[in-house]
């Protein structure tokens, strides 16, 4: 019979990247093969798109809402990017740490610097593209945006990029599969590391 030796605090992990890099598909595909980690929904005042669900991919809310709970101090991080409002809430990540849960944030780099400053334990990881140019055709080619759009992302990435050595990890997206076992592999190893911590190693490692 299996027997849990300690019930650890979760480690709450926060993956930022331009838009365009992949994040998105990096994250869905680490969710998927990854036990244990727990998606945490943020708000936001955009519309929904295509496919998106309330309560799945966001909490969407209206700007007054968000207002509000803004003001009561409902949210751990709270940002705007291209005009419109996003928030973590504080309450659902305190929970789910509180209980062992690893917590995944897929937030920009305003909110990290919020989380940074909140909970210094955080793990923090940047998806980066390969390149400028592949960064531009990636958003050329999903044909949502307009051109001004795709301009307006293009110089907010180069505003984002400069946060990176800020960050514990990055990742370069060149090969989606070599990009996903990397983000695995750092959610993997800072287990390991939170749980020694927890149980206050070293410890002596037994003979055979």
């Amino acid at each position: 019979m299996r027997q849990e030796f300690f019930v650890s605090r979760g480690t709450l992990f926060v993956i930022s990247a331009p838009s365009g890099t992949g994040k998105t598909t990096i994250l869905k595909r680490v969710m998927a093969e990854v036990p244990g980690l727990s998606f945490s929904v943020s708000h936001t005042t955009r519309a929904p798109r295509a496919g998106e669900e309330n309560g799945v991919d966001y909490h969407f809310v209206d700007a007054g809402r968000f207002a509000a709970m803004r003001e009561a101090g409902a949210f751990l991080e709270w940002a705007e990017v291209h005009g419109n409002f996003y928030g973590t809430s504080l309450e659902a990540v305190e929970a789910g740490l509180a209980g062992g849960t690893d917590i995944v944030l897929d937030i920009d780099v305003q909110g990290c610097r919020q989380v940074r400053a909140a909970a210094p334990d955080a793990v923090t990881l940047f998806i980066v593209p390969p390149s400028w140019e592949e960064l531009e055709r990636r958003l050329a080619g999903r044909g949502t945006d307009a051109a001004d759009t795709v301009r307006l992302r293009l110089a907010n990435a180069r505003r984002e990029m400069a946060d990176a050595d800020r960050y514990d990890f990055v990742v370069v997206n060149d090969d989606l599969e070599r990009a996903v076992a990397a983000v695995k592999a750092v959610v993997v190893a800072e287990r390991c590391r939170h749980r020694r911590d927890a149980v206050g190693l070293p410890l002596a490692i037994p003979r055979p």
